[in-house]
Protein backbone atom coordinates (compact mmCIF):
# COMPACT_ATOMS: atom_id res chain seq x y z
CA UNK A 1 0.00 0.00 0.00
CA UNK A 2 3.12 2.44 0.98
CA UNK A 3 4.34 1.85 -2.68
CA UNK A 4 1.49 2.40 -4.77
CA UNK A 5 0.72 5.77 -2.38
CA UNK A 6 4.00 6.53 -3.15
CA UNK A 7 4.24 6.11 -6.76
CA UNK A 8 0.85 8.22 -7.13
CA UNK A 9 2.08 11.47 -5.40
CA UNK A 10 3.57 13.73 -8.26
CA UNK A 11 6.38 16.41 -8.22
CA UNK A 12 3.92 18.92 -7.71
CA UNK A 13 3.21 17.49 -4.19
CA UNK A 14 6.39 17.72 -2.97
CA UNK A 15 6.87 21.12 -4.15
CA UNK A 16 3.53 21.95 -2.21
CA UNK A 17 4.09 20.37 0.80
CA UNK A 18 7.97 22.03 1.45
CA UNK A 19 6.91 24.99 0.63
CA UNK A 20 4.03 25.24 2.91
CA UNK A 21 6.50 23.39 5.79
CA UNK A 22 8.98 26.27 5.00
CA UNK A 23 5.85 29.23 5.32
CA UNK A 24 4.71 27.64 8.86
CA UNK A 25 8.32 27.41 10.22
CA UNK A 26 8.98 31.06 8.84
CA UNK A 27 6.12 32.85 10.72
CA UNK A 28 7.07 30.76 14.00
CA UNK A 29 10.43 31.67 13.60
CA UNK A 30 8.98 35.30 13.12
CA UNK A 31 6.96 35.29 15.85
CA UNK A 32 9.88 33.65 18.42
CA UNK A 33 12.39 35.85 17.63
CA UNK A 34 9.61 39.24 18.22
CA UNK A 35 8.80 37.38 21.75
CA UNK A 36 12.60 37.17 22.43
CA UNK A 37 13.35 40.80 21.48
CA UNK A 38 10.53 41.81 23.23
CA UNK A 39 10.44 39.82 26.29
CA UNK A 40 13.92 37.71 26.22
CA UNK A 41 13.19 34.32 26.37
CA UNK A 42 11.30 32.05 23.86
CA UNK A 43 7.79 31.16 23.69
CA UNK A 44 7.99 27.64 23.03
CA UNK A 45 10.25 27.10 25.58
CA UNK A 46 8.11 29.38 28.53
CA UNK A 47 5.02 27.22 26.81
CA UNK A 48 6.19 23.81 27.56
CA UNK A 49 8.28 24.72 30.98
CA UNK A 50 5.03 26.41 32.85
CA UNK A 51 1.96 24.80 31.29
CA UNK A 52 3.45 20.99 29.92
CA UNK A 53 5.66 20.19 32.35
CA UNK A 54 3.51 20.09 35.68
CA UNK A 55 0.95 17.58 33.47
CA UNK A 56 4.15 15.39 31.98
CA UNK A 57 4.85 15.46 36.14
CA UNK A 58 8.37 17.98 37.43
CA UNK A 59 8.75 20.98 38.27
CA UNK A 60 11.61 22.79 37.66
CA UNK A 61 14.46 23.13 40.52
CA UNK A 62 14.97 26.50 39.74
CA UNK A 63 11.54 27.84 39.20
CA UNK A 64 12.32 30.31 41.33
CA UNK A 65 14.32 32.21 39.09
CA UNK A 66 11.45 33.35 36.95
CA UNK A 67 9.63 34.94 39.66
CA UNK A 68 11.13 38.21 39.78
CA UNK A 69 10.29 39.77 36.44
CA UNK A 70 7.85 43.02 37.82
CA UNK A 71 10.34 44.31 40.19
CA UNK A 72 10.76 48.49 39.87
CA UNK A 73 11.17 48.74 36.28
CA UNK A 74 11.21 52.03 36.03
CA UNK A 75 12.78 52.90 39.88
CA UNK A 76 16.24 53.26 39.19
CA UNK A 77 16.60 54.25 35.48
CA UNK A 78 19.74 56.71 35.24
CA UNK A 79 21.68 57.92 32.52
CA UNK A 80 24.44 56.02 30.90
CA UNK A 81 27.62 57.03 32.03
CA UNK A 82 30.88 56.47 30.39
CA UNK A 83 33.14 53.89 32.03
CA UNK A 84 34.41 56.15 34.58
CA UNK A 85 37.52 54.46 36.81
CA UNK A 86 37.33 54.75 40.88
CA UNK A 87 39.59 54.18 43.19
CA UNK A 88 38.83 50.91 45.25
CA UNK A 89 37.73 52.11 48.45
CA UNK A 90 39.43 48.73 50.19
CA UNK A 91 42.55 49.39 48.13
CA UNK A 92 45.45 46.75 49.81
CA UNK A 93 48.80 48.36 50.79
CA UNK A 94 51.79 48.26 48.23
CA UNK A 95 54.57 47.21 50.91
CA UNK A 96 52.79 44.90 53.40
CA UNK A 97 50.41 43.06 50.76
CA UNK A 98 50.74 43.58 47.31
CA UNK A 99 54.28 42.98 47.31
CA UNK A 100 54.31 39.73 49.34
CA UNK A 101 52.83 37.97 45.87
CA UNK A 102 55.09 39.45 44.00
CA UNK A 103 58.06 38.05 46.33
CA UNK A 104 56.04 34.61 46.39
CA UNK A 105 55.02 33.80 42.90
CA UNK A 106 57.14 36.88 41.02
CA UNK A 107 54.14 38.21 39.43
CA UNK A 108 53.25 42.20 39.47
CA UNK A 109 49.68 42.11 40.62
CA UNK A 110 49.12 45.65 39.84
CA UNK A 111 49.62 47.17 35.93
CA UNK A 112 51.13 50.14 35.06
CA UNK A 113 48.05 51.45 34.16
CA UNK A 114 46.50 51.06 37.69
CA UNK A 115 49.67 52.58 39.09
CA UNK A 116 49.67 55.68 37.27
CA UNK A 117 46.48 56.44 38.37
CA UNK A 118 47.61 56.35 41.82
CA UNK A 119 50.24 58.47 40.78
CA UNK A 120 47.78 60.98 39.35
CA UNK A 121 45.61 60.41 42.18
CA UNK A 122 48.23 61.59 45.03
CA UNK A 123 49.67 64.32 43.25
CA UNK A 124 46.03 65.67 43.21
CA UNK A 125 45.77 64.71 46.88
CA UNK A 126 48.64 65.61 48.33
CA UNK A 127 50.17 68.62 46.21
CA UNK A 128 49.48 72.07 45.90
CA UNK A 129 50.56 75.40 44.37
CA UNK A 130 51.57 76.68 47.40
CA UNK A 131 54.19 73.73 47.31
CA UNK A 132 56.36 75.82 45.16
CA UNK A 133 59.82 77.24 47.09
CA UNK A 134 59.42 74.40 49.48
CA UNK A 135 62.05 71.58 48.71
CA UNK A 136 60.60 68.88 50.59
CA UNK A 137 57.22 69.22 49.23
CA UNK A 138 58.83 69.62 45.95
CA UNK A 139 60.72 66.69 46.25
CA UNK A 140 57.21 64.81 47.11
CA UNK A 141 55.57 66.18 43.50
CA UNK A 142 58.46 64.19 41.87
CA UNK A 143 58.16 61.08 43.80
CA UNK A 144 54.50 60.30 43.03
CA UNK A 145 55.41 60.32 39.91
CA UNK A 146 58.32 58.15 39.88
CA UNK A 147 57.72 55.06 38.42
CA UNK A 148 60.70 52.66 40.11
CA UNK A 149 59.54 52.11 43.81
CA UNK A 150 63.16 52.20 45.42
CA UNK A 151 63.46 55.87 43.82
CA UNK A 152 60.31 56.88 44.98
CA UNK A 153 60.71 55.58 48.95
CA UNK A 154 64.40 57.19 48.24
CA UNK A 155 62.72 60.77 47.35
CA UNK A 156 60.44 60.44 50.72
CA UNK A 157 63.36 59.85 52.93
CA UNK A 158 65.67 62.53 51.32
CA UNK A 159 62.20 65.10 52.02
CA UNK A 160 61.84 64.03 55.95
CA UNK A 161 65.76 64.48 56.22
CA UNK A 162 64.78 68.28 55.01
CA UNK A 163 61.52 68.28 57.08
CA UNK A 164 60.68 65.64 59.61
CA UNK A 165 56.82 66.85 59.46
CA UNK A 166 56.23 66.45 56.10
CA UNK A 167 53.48 63.86 56.44
CA UNK A 168 52.76 63.12 52.71
CA UNK A 169 56.42 61.50 52.89
CA UNK A 170 55.41 59.58 55.92
CA UNK A 171 52.41 58.52 54.08
CA UNK A 172 54.52 57.15 51.27
CA UNK A 173 57.27 55.22 52.89
CA UNK A 174 53.86 53.25 55.06
CA UNK A 175 52.37 52.59 51.73
CA UNK A 176 55.65 51.41 50.28
CA UNK A 177 58.55 50.46 52.72
CA UNK A 178 56.70 48.76 55.94
CA UNK A 179 56.25 44.98 55.05
CA UNK A 180 53.73 44.39 57.75
CA UNK A 181 50.41 46.54 58.96
CA UNK A 182 51.93 46.97 62.46
CA UNK A 183 54.95 49.13 60.80
CA UNK A 184 52.34 50.11 58.01
CA UNK A 185 50.08 51.34 61.73
CA UNK A 186 52.77 52.56 63.26
CA UNK A 187 54.15 55.04 60.86
CA UNK A 188 50.63 56.18 59.94
CA UNK A 189 49.90 57.67 63.56
CA UNK A 190 53.21 59.39 63.49
CA UNK A 191 51.88 61.06 60.20
CA UNK A 192 48.62 61.64 61.56
CA UNK A 193 50.19 63.63 64.39
CA UNK A 194 51.74 66.02 61.64
CA UNK A 195 49.20 65.79 59.47
CA UNK A 196 46.80 67.55 62.29
CA UNK A 197 49.21 70.47 63.17
CA UNK A 198 49.57 71.11 59.33
CA UNK A 199 45.78 71.25 59.41
CA UNK A 200 45.38 73.13 62.37
CA UNK A 201 47.65 76.06 60.71
CA UNK A 202 46.44 76.12 57.39
CA UNK A 203 42.47 75.90 59.06
CA UNK A 204 43.39 79.86 60.73
CA UNK A 205 44.97 81.08 57.41
CA UNK A 206 42.88 79.48 55.13
CA UNK A 207 40.64 82.65 54.00
CA UNK A 208 43.67 85.13 53.38
CA UNK A 209 44.52 83.72 49.70
CA UNK A 210 43.18 81.89 46.66
CA UNK A 211 46.97 79.77 47.45
CA UNK A 212 46.51 79.07 51.52
CA UNK A 213 42.97 78.09 50.28
CA UNK A 214 44.52 75.44 48.44
CA UNK A 215 46.71 74.73 51.10
CA UNK A 216 44.66 74.02 53.60
CA UNK A 217 42.30 72.10 51.04
CA UNK A 218 45.66 70.17 50.31
CA UNK A 219 46.28 69.51 54.02
CA UNK A 220 42.56 68.27 54.93
CA UNK A 221 42.93 65.70 52.09
CA UNK A 222 46.34 64.12 54.02
CA UNK A 223 44.54 64.32 57.35
CA UNK A 224 42.06 62.44 56.13
CA UNK A 225 43.42 59.99 53.91
CA UNK A 226 45.37 58.90 57.20
CA UNK A 227 42.46 58.56 59.30
CA UNK A 228 40.96 56.65 56.79
CA UNK A 229 44.16 54.35 56.51
CA UNK A 230 44.91 53.50 59.96
CA UNK A 231 41.00 53.07 60.41
CA UNK A 232 41.80 49.84 57.40
CA UNK A 233 45.00 48.87 59.71
CA UNK A 234 43.19 48.63 63.01
CA UNK A 235 40.67 46.51 60.33
CA UNK A 236 43.15 44.07 59.69
CA UNK A 237 44.64 43.88 62.90
CA UNK A 238 40.93 42.93 64.22
CA UNK A 239 40.28 46.07 65.85
CA UNK A 240 37.36 46.22 65.06
CA UNK A 241 35.46 48.77 67.72
CA UNK A 242 38.24 51.05 66.95
CA UNK A 243 37.70 50.51 63.00
CA UNK A 244 34.36 50.56 62.99
CA UNK A 245 34.60 54.19 65.18
CA UNK A 246 37.20 55.76 62.88
CA UNK A 247 34.73 55.13 59.98
CA UNK A 248 31.71 56.28 61.26
CA UNK A 249 33.44 59.62 62.62
CA UNK A 250 35.02 59.72 58.82
CA UNK A 251 31.40 59.41 56.83
CA UNK A 252 30.04 62.69 58.85
CA UNK A 253 33.02 64.49 57.06
CA UNK A 254 32.09 66.47 53.71
CA UNK A 255 35.04 67.54 52.12
CA UNK A 256 35.38 66.99 48.33
CA UNK A 257 37.70 64.11 48.71
CA UNK A 258 35.10 61.80 50.77
CA UNK A 259 33.15 61.27 47.46
CA UNK A 260 36.16 59.51 45.88
CA UNK A 261 36.97 57.28 49.05
CA UNK A 262 33.15 55.88 49.07
CA UNK A 263 34.05 55.45 52.96
CA UNK A 264 30.50 54.01 53.31
CA UNK A 265 31.97 50.77 51.89
CA UNK A 266 34.72 50.33 54.37
CA UNK A 267 31.85 50.93 56.89
CA UNK A 268 29.74 48.02 56.09
CA UNK A 269 32.53 45.81 55.26
CA UNK A 270 33.81 46.39 58.86
CA UNK A 271 30.16 46.19 60.02
CA UNK A 272 29.10 42.64 58.23
CA UNK A 273 32.84 41.12 59.70
CA UNK A 274 31.16 41.81 63.91
CA UNK A 275 27.95 40.92 62.67
CA UNK A 276 25.81 44.32 62.52
CA UNK A 277 23.49 43.70 60.44
CA UNK A 278 20.86 46.05 61.66
CA UNK A 279 23.21 48.78 61.19
CA UNK A 280 24.53 47.69 58.26
CA UNK A 281 20.73 48.05 57.10
CA UNK A 282 20.68 51.52 58.88
CA UNK A 283 23.88 52.28 56.43
CA UNK A 284 22.53 51.15 53.00
CA UNK A 285 19.36 53.24 53.69
CA UNK A 286 21.23 55.99 53.91
CA UNK A 287 23.53 55.17 50.73
CA UNK A 288 21.54 53.04 48.54
CA UNK A 289 19.38 55.94 47.35
CA UNK A 290 18.24 56.60 43.61
CA UNK A 291 20.31 59.95 43.03
CA UNK A 292 23.13 58.55 44.74
CA UNK A 293 26.25 56.00 42.31
CA UNK A 294 25.12 52.69 42.91
CA UNK A 295 28.11 49.76 43.41
CA UNK A 296 28.39 46.58 44.16
CA UNK A 297 28.97 46.63 47.86
CA UNK A 298 25.40 48.26 48.11
CA UNK A 299 23.45 45.99 45.82
CA UNK A 300 25.12 42.48 47.14
CA UNK A 301 25.24 43.80 50.57
CA UNK A 302 21.15 44.46 50.50
CA UNK A 303 20.94 41.39 48.89
CA UNK A 304 22.92 39.55 51.89
CA UNK A 305 21.05 41.07 54.01
CA UNK A 306 17.54 40.29 52.38
CA UNK A 307 18.57 36.53 51.53
CA UNK A 308 20.11 35.98 54.82
CA UNK A 309 16.27 36.15 56.98
CA UNK A 310 15.06 33.20 54.39
CA UNK A 311 18.53 31.15 53.36
CA UNK A 312 18.81 28.91 55.96
CA UNK A 313 15.40 27.15 55.12
CA UNK A 314 15.23 27.82 51.38
CA UNK A 315 14.93 24.42 48.92
CA UNK A 316 14.64 25.12 45.14
CA UNK A 317 12.35 21.53 44.85
CA UNK A 318 10.12 23.01 47.93
CA UNK A 319 9.78 27.01 46.35
CA UNK A 320 8.66 25.65 42.87
CA UNK A 321 5.85 23.37 44.22
CA UNK A 322 4.51 25.98 46.30
CA UNK A 323 5.42 29.20 45.78
CA UNK A 324 7.95 31.89 46.93
CA UNK A 325 7.21 33.51 49.89
CA UNK A 326 7.04 36.93 50.18
CA UNK A 327 10.50 37.45 52.19
CA UNK A 328 11.52 34.94 49.47
CA UNK A 329 10.45 36.88 46.49
CA UNK A 330 12.02 39.95 48.44
CA UNK A 331 15.55 37.85 48.33
CA UNK A 332 15.18 36.82 45.13
CA UNK A 333 14.63 40.61 43.45
CA UNK A 334 17.62 41.88 45.44
CA UNK A 335 19.48 39.16 43.86
CA UNK A 336 18.40 39.65 40.40
CA UNK A 337 18.60 44.10 41.29
CA UNK A 338 22.77 43.23 42.35
CA UNK A 339 23.39 40.48 39.31
CA UNK A 340 21.70 43.00 36.94
CA UNK A 341 24.07 45.84 38.17
CA UNK A 342 27.50 43.41 38.35
CA UNK A 343 26.67 40.22 36.83
CA UNK A 344 30.53 39.55 37.41
CA UNK A 345 30.34 38.97 40.84
CA UNK A 346 28.73 35.70 41.47
CA UNK A 347 31.01 33.23 39.44
CA UNK A 348 33.85 34.39 42.38
CA UNK A 349 31.31 34.21 45.49
CA UNK A 350 30.81 30.66 43.98
CA UNK A 351 34.02 29.95 43.42
CA UNK A 352 33.75 29.67 40.01
CA UNK A 353 36.30 31.17 39.07
CA UNK A 354 39.75 31.94 41.00
CA UNK A 355 40.39 35.60 43.07
CA UNK A 356 43.55 37.73 42.86
CA UNK A 357 44.19 40.81 44.74
CA UNK A 358 41.77 43.35 43.89
CA UNK A 359 43.48 46.76 41.98
CA UNK A 360 44.04 50.24 43.07
CA UNK A 361 40.98 51.23 40.86
CA UNK A 362 37.96 49.61 39.59
CA UNK A 363 35.37 49.76 37.44
CA UNK A 364 31.72 49.80 38.31
CA UNK A 365 29.92 46.86 37.10
CA UNK A 366 33.08 45.80 35.73
CA UNK A 367 35.29 42.25 36.30
CA UNK A 368 37.41 44.12 38.60
CA UNK A 369 34.74 45.75 40.33
CA UNK A 370 33.69 41.96 40.93
CA UNK A 371 36.91 41.17 42.22
CA UNK A 372 37.35 44.00 44.18
CA UNK A 373 34.12 42.93 46.42
CA UNK A 374 34.44 39.32 46.24
CA UNK A 375 37.93 39.26 48.08
CA UNK A 376 36.41 41.15 51.14
CA UNK A 377 32.92 39.93 50.93
CA UNK A 378 33.02 36.01 50.53
CA UNK A 379 33.50 35.27 54.07
CA UNK A 380 31.00 37.56 55.01
CA UNK A 381 28.18 35.45 52.55
CA UNK A 382 29.89 32.01 53.72
CA UNK A 383 29.04 33.00 57.32
CA UNK A 384 25.01 33.16 56.82
CA UNK A 385 23.83 29.42 55.97
CA UNK A 386 22.43 29.17 52.98
CA UNK A 387 23.07 32.66 51.12
CA UNK A 388 25.29 31.00 48.40
CA UNK A 389 23.03 28.08 47.86
CA UNK A 390 19.85 31.14 46.85
CA UNK A 391 22.60 32.99 45.07
CA UNK A 392 23.39 29.44 43.15
CA UNK A 393 19.53 28.93 42.41
CA UNK A 394 19.02 32.32 41.46
CA UNK A 395 21.56 34.36 40.00
CA UNK A 396 20.89 32.45 36.08
CA UNK A 397 17.57 33.23 36.46
CA UNK A 398 18.42 36.97 36.08
CA UNK A 399 19.41 37.15 32.46
CA UNK A 400 15.89 35.08 31.70
CA UNK A 401 14.34 38.72 32.21
CA UNK A 402 17.58 41.45 31.42
CA UNK A 403 15.97 43.04 28.37
CA UNK A 404 17.84 42.04 25.33
CA UNK A 405 19.65 43.08 23.22
CA UNK A 406 22.13 44.92 25.76
CA UNK A 407 21.24 48.50 24.30
CA UNK A 408 18.28 47.95 26.99
CA UNK A 409 18.20 48.09 30.37
CA UNK A 410 15.34 46.71 33.10
CA UNK A 411 16.71 47.75 36.38
CA UNK A 412 19.64 49.91 35.81
CA UNK A 413 20.84 52.03 32.87
CA UNK A 414 22.26 49.77 29.85
CA UNK A 415 25.09 47.62 30.44
CA UNK A 416 28.30 49.50 29.44
CA UNK A 417 30.38 48.04 26.50
CA UNK A 418 33.21 49.49 27.66
CA UNK A 419 34.14 47.57 30.56
CA UNK A 420 36.08 45.16 29.17
CA UNK A 421 38.79 47.40 27.34
CA UNK A 422 38.98 49.27 30.58
CA UNK A 423 39.52 45.57 32.98
CA UNK A 424 42.50 44.66 30.93
CA UNK A 425 44.04 47.75 31.54
CA UNK A 426 43.62 47.27 35.47
CA UNK A 427 43.77 44.06 36.20
CA UNK A 428 47.02 41.55 35.42
CA UNK A 429 48.19 40.04 32.75
CA UNK A 430 47.76 36.50 33.92
CA UNK A 431 44.13 37.09 35.04
CA UNK A 432 41.54 35.97 32.66
CA UNK A 433 39.53 39.03 32.59
CA UNK A 434 35.94 38.12 32.92
CA UNK A 435 33.55 39.43 30.02
CA UNK A 436 29.46 40.01 29.85
CA UNK A 437 28.01 36.83 30.39
CA UNK A 438 26.22 36.55 26.90
CA UNK A 439 22.30 35.88 26.71
CA UNK A 440 21.98 33.26 24.23
CA UNK A 441 18.93 32.23 21.88
CA UNK A 442 17.03 29.64 23.10
CA UNK A 443 17.19 25.98 21.43
CA UNK A 444 13.95 26.53 20.13
CA UNK A 445 14.89 29.98 18.02
CA UNK A 446 17.78 28.14 16.96
CA UNK A 447 15.58 25.29 15.93
CA UNK A 448 13.21 26.92 14.25
CA UNK A 449 15.83 29.07 12.06
CA UNK A 450 17.03 25.78 11.01
CA UNK A 451 14.38 23.75 10.44
CA UNK A 452 13.12 27.02 7.84
CA UNK A 453 16.31 27.13 6.18
CA UNK A 454 16.44 23.21 5.53
CA UNK A 455 12.59 23.75 4.38
CA UNK A 456 12.72 26.84 2.01
CA UNK A 457 16.09 25.10 0.80
CA UNK A 458 13.71 21.62 0.03
CA UNK A 459 11.67 23.82 -1.84
CA UNK A 460 13.81 25.82 -3.94
CA UNK A 461 15.39 22.12 -5.09
CA UNK A 462 11.93 20.71 -5.65
CA UNK A 463 10.84 23.67 -7.75
CA UNK A 464 13.84 23.63 -10.17
CA UNK A 465 14.51 19.83 -10.15
CA UNK A 466 11.00 18.23 -9.57
CA UNK A 467 12.02 14.70 -10.80
CA UNK A 468 14.80 13.75 -9.42
CA UNK A 469 13.83 15.44 -5.90
CA UNK A 470 10.54 13.27 -6.06
CA UNK A 471 12.69 10.30 -6.66
CA UNK A 472 14.89 10.86 -3.58
CA UNK A 473 11.67 11.25 -1.83
CA UNK A 474 10.57 8.19 -2.60
CA UNK A 475 13.82 6.44 -1.70
CA UNK A 476 14.17 8.41 1.78
CA UNK A 477 10.37 7.06 2.38
CA UNK A 478 11.31 3.55 1.34
CA UNK A 479 14.19 3.38 3.59
CA UNK A 480 12.19 4.93 7.07
CA UNK A 481 9.69 2.65 6.08
CA UNK A 482 12.10 -0.64 6.16
CA UNK A 483 12.59 -0.96 9.84
CA UNK A 484 8.71 0.07 10.38
CA UNK A 485 7.64 -2.68 8.12
CA UNK A 486 10.31 -5.35 10.09
CA UNK A 487 8.76 -3.96 13.48
CA UNK A 488 5.18 -4.78 11.97
CA UNK A 489 5.96 -7.79 10.54
CA UNK A 490 7.41 -8.75 14.27
CA UNK A 491 3.92 -8.21 15.91
CA UNK A 492 2.28 -9.79 13.22
CA UNK A 493 4.34 -13.33 13.95
CA UNK A 494 3.92 -12.28 18.04
CA UNK A 495 0.33 -11.21 18.65
CA UNK A 496 -2.79 -13.08 17.07
CA UNK A 497 -4.13 -11.68 14.16
CA UNK A 498 -7.60 -11.05 15.48
CA UNK A 499 -6.12 -8.35 17.81
CA UNK A 500 -4.38 -6.61 14.97
CA UNK A 501 -7.53 -7.24 12.90
CA UNK A 502 -9.43 -5.24 15.46
CA UNK A 503 -6.31 -2.36 16.15
CA UNK A 504 -6.79 -1.87 12.60
CA UNK A 505 -10.34 -1.47 12.40
CA UNK A 506 -9.84 1.19 15.14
Amino acid sequence: MATVFLSTLTPKFYVALTGTSSLISGLILIFEWWYFRKYGTSFIEQVSLNHLSPWIGGGDALAAENVAVAANNNNNQQSVPECKVWRNPLNLFRGSEYQRLTWSTKKEPLTYYDMNLSAQDHQTFFTCEADAGKPEYEIMQTAWRERNTEVRIKSARSALDLNPECASAHILLAEEEATSIAQVEKMLRTALKHAEVNYRKSQITQHQSPTMEALHRRDTNVFIYIKRRLAMCARKLGKMKEAIKMFRELTKEVPPIMNVLNLHENLLEALLEVGAYADCQAVLARYDDIALPKSATICYTAALLKARTVADKFSPDVASKRGLTPAEMAAVEAIHRAVEFNPHVPKYLLEMKPLILPPEHILKRGDSEAIAYAFFHLPHWKRVEGALNLLHCTWEGTFRIIPYPLEKGHLFYPYPTCTECADRELLPSFHEVSVYPKKELPFFIVFTAGLCSFTALLALLTHQYPEPMGALAKTLLSWWYVPIQYVLEKLEAVLPSNLLHHLSRI
